[in-house]
Order: C-alpha cells, then structure tokens, then sequence
C-alpha cells in the first residue's frame, strides 16, 4: 500500500512541477521514480529502515529523504507548499480529457487563465490554437471535453464516465492480488447516461484494496467506507463506487451489480422455477451453494444463452435467450468506413489527405468527406462551387490511393426551414455521398419540424439523415419531431438514419435505433469527426448500436462500398 501512495504522490508533485514550469529534469526524476516504485517488488519499509531506499532504480538521496518522510509523518511538506503554489482552479483543468499538466502551464502561462469557465471561453474565440505547442485540433479537444464535463446534471454523459473509469481500471490492476476487475451498473449496459462509475473487483484482500484505492488522488473526497466497499466523489463531483468480493463470489457479484434491475428480476424469477435462487454473492440449487466461475455459467443454469450487458434492460431479452434468438451483435471490427466528416476546408482541422491517412490506419475501406454547406456560415460552410471544388480534389486524391480504399466525396447539407436544401440538385447529384441535417430553426413545433424532415429525405439525393432528433447530451433537447413518422418516410424511400457516434450527440438513441430496424430503416454509426482521432469515437455509436440489438447487416458500413454504391442508386 505504502509504496502506491508514495507513487501517487510523486505522480502529483510531478503534475504540479510541470505546471508551474518547473525544471523538466526534476519533473521527469519524480514521474521515473512513480514508476519504479509502482512496478518495485520488495518491502519499501523495509528497505527505508536499513537506509537502501537508493538501491531503488530512479531514487536518489533527495528522493528518498521524501519516501522517509512520508513513512515516518504520513505527509509531505512538499507536496502541501506546491498545492499552495498552484490556484486550484488550474487542477480542475486537468480534469478535462486529454488536458494534461504540461498543457495547463501553456495555458496559465500565456493567458492567465485559471479557471474551466476562462478555459472555454478562450476556446471559443480561438486563442488556445495560437498558443505554443497545441493548434487547432488541441483547442478542438478542449472545447469538445468541457462540454461533456460541464454538460452533467446528476448524470454524466458515457463520454465523460468511461473515460475515467478506464484510468481506475487501471490503477486497479495496478495492485497486487487483484484476480479481476469490470465495470459494472449503466456504464457496463452502456447507457448514453450514468449516475456514477460503478466498479467490481475480485481479490482475497478486500479490505487492503479498499484501503489503497482510498488514497488515490483521483478521489477528493471519501463519501463512505466499509471493509469491501468505498464510494468516494472526483474533483469534478462524480461519483465513484468500489466493491471487492472474494473471486469465488465474483461471477453473481458481477451479474446483479450489472443490472438492470428489472433484467436481474426477470432471472431471479426463471431461478425461482428451476429451484435456483440467486443472490448478490452467490447462487444456490436447491439451498446448497454452486460454484459459478462466469457469468455465462450462471444464464446455462437457468437455460438461457448468454445475453450481452449491453441488452440487459428488460426488453424482451430473456424471452430471445430462451428461445436462442439473440441477435448476433454488431462489433467494432464489422465497421468498413465512415460516412459522415469534416475536414479544414469548413470547421475541421484536418486536410483531407490527414483524414484519409487515420481512416486507412484505422483498416477502413472508405472515408466520406461530408464538409458543411453554405448556409452553416459559422462553421466555414461551402458554397456550391466550393463543394465541388473539393470534389474535385477528393477525387483527385482517391486516384493516389491503393485500390482497398476509396475516398468518398460527400456533403452534409444543410435542411432549410421549410424543407428544402441548401444546395441544388445539380450539385447534389454529382457526389458519392449527400447527408442531410438540421442546424438552425430548432423551436419549430412538432408538425413543421416533422414535415421538414420528412421533405428533405424525399429528395432522391440525400442518402443519409445525420443526428435526425438533434440533442446535445445534457446542453440541448431533442427539438420537437415524429420520429415515427419520419422513421416510417425513411422506410419507405430507403433513406438510411446515422447513429451519431459523438458522445455529446449519441443520436439517434438505442431506442429509436431498434425501432427503425424493426420498421425496416437501414442506418450508419458515424463520427461526425471533425480531426482525424475523432475516428476512434465510433467505439460510442457502437454501443448504441449494440443496445438498439443491431446485427451487421443492419448497419450499411459494415457493408463493402460497391454494395452501398448500389443501394444509394437503387433508392
């Protein structure tokens, strides 16, 4: 235990150093040293007691007079002065995906900025890319994560839990005698929304985890704590909860810590049945303990196959597992390509040639570029000369590519208020790719909106309905539209409906998703990239598309190119 806290302070005397510009030198020493003691094997008490901390790679004599002081007090004068040092709001900052230490002092130092609030708003003017060492896609990501770290109201988005759930995931496994380790509650059902981050480990020494995982600075503030379990709250007031069982408890420990509630029900009921009874720890026949190892043994034991977290909500997902009619769930290793983003010829910060590199490290076969149309002005959005233009160029690039991928012309067109488009026909008609969305007149009644929507996708041009209920996680509702309706006109035109993979979009939801494929609706799980790593957040419309029990073949890139070629041309 001792020898991880050490770790984490050095870790935070390190983060504190760099942002205050201190000596890279001395920075670097306190991160080796975090590490090496992290992966140390021996009693650092020990050797502390026979003055052989040295011994230690990466500890020298200053060092070491630290670890001593530290195993003698249980403090560090050091690190109290530094956190007195440095205003707290520029800790905060360190909360915001991708926003480390280094990148703060850039920050404070050029602009004075010291609080999340500042942060944004240079963010928003553009300053942050005129800054040394960050540019336009590092602003991009610091707006981007400011908006899902504020966009929390009791519930934080999947984008902002995940993130930090796999950084304690893997201070977990960190420590010794831990067997296993899963998320679990809404985030392991990947929920657009979580309460909290909910997280089970199996170890024979709960107790010492509970105490270790206590001192992390990850944790500001300890809410309650038992034996086997902690629930502690961030710097940013999300709620984390740890629960430790024994490893022969695990499996039905991760079973009903997952949930859902009512899915858990629905088993214990099919339990009661078959004389089984399940509860939080273990399972019984017959009144006499089982020895479950995996969940997947425990959905045998009650005749069923094994159901995905991600369908445990009670909609019908017992019953298909009892008949074995459990969809083959979509993967992320299915996804071909991307239909829907943009480059830095309107708000992106990518060339298309940088685009089309990141879809081609990512094994893709195609890349639509779909920059803005004109009537967006605030995001840089083509004219109809302009489109084609890039067209033009998009092309003119493809035809430098090897053969196994292809570089897609495209659109996102805007949907005007009374339907129409923001370009002609005559140009819609000469590209791969046209998506269609709304970006202005959100407050149209329910009737408008629908009847707008409706228009829009009647055009034989437009392949792909972006964001179709446009929500922003937590910031903006769903303007008011049929979707009924709207799925039911997509239907019948072949239009397909995109999964906005965003994690402050995530639209269309699990919901609407399974039922646009149970009215027949093909639909696209995209990025809306606006930079090439933005590619990586398909992992997001995935899960949605996992939940809504999508298969492969409901999602048109996980289709070849030549066969979605066909079935624009077909519609």
């Amino acid at each position: 235990m001792e020898k991880l806290e050490i770790a984490w302070l050095f870790t935070e005397i390190a983060d504190l150093l760099e942002i205050k510009g201190d000596n890279p030198y001395r920075i670097r020493a306190y991160r080796r040293a975090a590490r090496a003691l992290k992966g140390f094997p021996g009693d650092i008490r020990q050797l502390w007691t026979e003055d052989k901390l040295e011994t230690i790679p990466g500890i020298g004599r200053e060092l070491a007079a630290k670890i001593g002081e530290f195993l003698s007090t249980g403090t560090s004068r050091y690190l109290e002065e530094l956190r007195q040092e440095v205003p707290p709001g520029l800790l905060d900052m360190l909360a915001v995906p991708e926003v480390g230490p280094k990148t703060v002092h850039t920050i404070y130092s050029h602009l004075g900025i010291t609080s999340l609030e500042q942060l944004a708003e240079a963010a928003r003017k553009r300053q942050l890319r005129q800054l040394p060492g960050l540019g336009p896609k590092t602003e991009l990501r610091i707006l981007k994560g400011i908006n899902l770290v504020n966009s929390r109201r009791g519930r934080m988005p999947l984008g902002v839990a995940l993130p930090l759930a796999e950084e304690l995931y893997e201070d977990l496994a960190s420590l010794d005698g831990v067997e296993a380790i899963s998320f679990t509650g809404s985030l392991r059902r990947c929920r657009d929304e979580v309460g909290d981050v909910d997280l089970l480990v199996a170890a024979g020494e709960g107790e010492r985890i509970v105490e270790l995982f206590s001192h992390s600075p990850r944790l500001a503030q300890i809410l309650a704590k038992g034996k086997n379990r902690v629930v502690a709250r961030t710097e940013l007031g999300i709620e984390v909860d740890l629960w430790v069982v024994a490893p022969d408890q695990y499996a039905p420990a991760l079973l009903w810590a997952t949930g859902s509630r009512r899915h858990y029900q629905r088993l214990q009921e099919r339990a009661a049945a078959l004389d089984i009874e399940l509860a939080e720890c273990q399972v019984l026949k017959s009144g006499k303990p089982l020895t479950v190892k995996a969940e997947e043994e425990i959905y045998r034991l009650l005749e069923l196959a094994y159901i995905p977290p991600e369908l445990r909500e009670d909609r019908g997902e017992v019953e298909a597992a009892a008949k074995g009619k459990l969809p083959s769930l979509v993967t992320l290793a299915d996804i071909q390509g991307d239909f829907h983003s943009h480059t830095n010829w309107s708000d992106g910060v990518e060339s298309i040639e940088e685009m089309a590199a990141a879809a081609r490290e990512r094994g893709y076969r195609y890349l639509a570029i779909t920059d803005h149309s004109h009537a967006l002005g605030v995001a840089g959005g083509l004219t109809p000369e302009r489109v084609l233009e890039q067209a033009k160029k998009v092309w003119e690039i493809n035809r430098k590519l090897p053969a196994d991928f292809q570089l897609l012309a495209g659109t996102e067109v805007d949907i005007l208020a009374d339907g129409s488009l923001d370009f002609p026909d005559s140009v819609l008609e000469r590209l791969d790719v046209v998506i269609a969305s709304v970006h202005s007149h959100f407050r149209q009644d329910q009737e408008t909106m629908t009847r707008r929507i409706i228009k829009a996708i009647s055009n034989p041009h437009v392949d792909i309905l972006a964001h179709p209920s446009g929500r922003l996680l937590g910031r903006r509702e769903p303007y008011a539209v049929d979707l009924e309706a709207v799925l039911a006109a997509a239907a019948e035109r072949g239009t397909v409906l995109e999964i906005n993979s965003s994690p402050d979009r995530l639209d269309l939801t699990d919901t609407w998703a399974r039922r646009a494929k149970e009215l027949g609706v093909k639909l696209a799980v995209n990025t809306d990239a606006h930079a090439g790593e933005g590619l990586r957040e398909i992992n997001y419309g995935i899960m949605v598309a996992r939940r809504a029990w999508l298969e492969p073949q409901d999602l048109i890139n996980t289709w070849p190119w030549e066969r979605v070629r066909d079935y624009f041309a077909k519609r």
